[in-house]
């Protein structure tokens, strides 16, 4: 099983990425999948969670309004399109099923 997370970056105030992670190892569409964030010094909490077949999605509210999560089963792939960019935002992003080790994150930098 690995999930590998990508299309981090520096990027203004904002400015808009979208996070990438592929999945392997297991039936993807059979799990719900969330992003999870580590800002510095801090605990890593939820930012958006999906269901399996897509249908059904959920947002910390701190990002509601400006993140929308997404996934392509036929691709294995979960996304985080993240619009209207702010320092805070800046940290280390995870996709995440609890039935399935970390993968390595993606450093998203907010900043001018």
């Amino acid at each position: 099983v690995q999930l590998v997370e990508s299309g981090g970056g520096l990027v203004q105030p904002g400015g808009s990425l979208r996070l990438s992670c592929v999945a392997s190892g297991f039936t993807f569409s059979m799990y719900g999948m969330s992003w999870y964030r580590r800002p510095p010094g801090k605990e890593r909490e939820l930012v958006a969670s999906i269901s399996g077949a897509g249908g059904n999605t959920n947002y910390a509210t701190a990002v509601k309004g400006r993140f929308t999560i997404s996934r392509d089963n036929a691709k294995n792939t979960v996304y985080l399109q993240m619009n209207s960019l702010k320092p805070e935002d800046t940290a280390v992003y995870y996709c995440y099923n609890a039935a399935f080790p970390w993968g390595q994150g993606t450093l998203v930098t907010v900043s001018s």
